[in-house]
């Protein structure tokens, strides 16, 4: 989600880019790029159909502030911003499994 990839497992907790969902709710991710089942490995093209990782949202937050400074030498030039960027925390419930043939 939001670009990037994450490796999770039943019970793990993962800080991902903002999403509009309420605390408390559950929040399902169907980009699955890889599947583990029993040690077999299902490679999706883009994605692996009927892969989902249901999750439990837990927080609407704010990570650190960060400091942006940008600087030119002899031209008097400075500029300085912050920045804190928003997150969502999920607890993760379960992943669904591909339907297999």
């Amino acid at each position: 989600t939001g670009g990037h990839q994450y490796r999770v497992r039943a019970g793990d907790f993962i800080d991902i880019e903002k999403v509009d969902a309420e605390i408390g709710s559950t929040f399902e991710i169907s980009d699955v790029l890889l599947f583990s089942i029993e040690g077999e490995l299902l490679v999706g093209n883009p994605q692996v159909e009927g892969a989902r990782v249901v999750t439990e949202v837990l927080e609407q937050g704010k990570d650190d502030k960060i400091v942006v400074f940008k600087y030119k030498a002899k031209t008097r030039y400075r500029k300085k911003q912050g920045h804190r960027q928003r997150f969502t925390r999920l607890e993760v419930k379960e992943l669904v499994a591909p339907k297999r043939s």
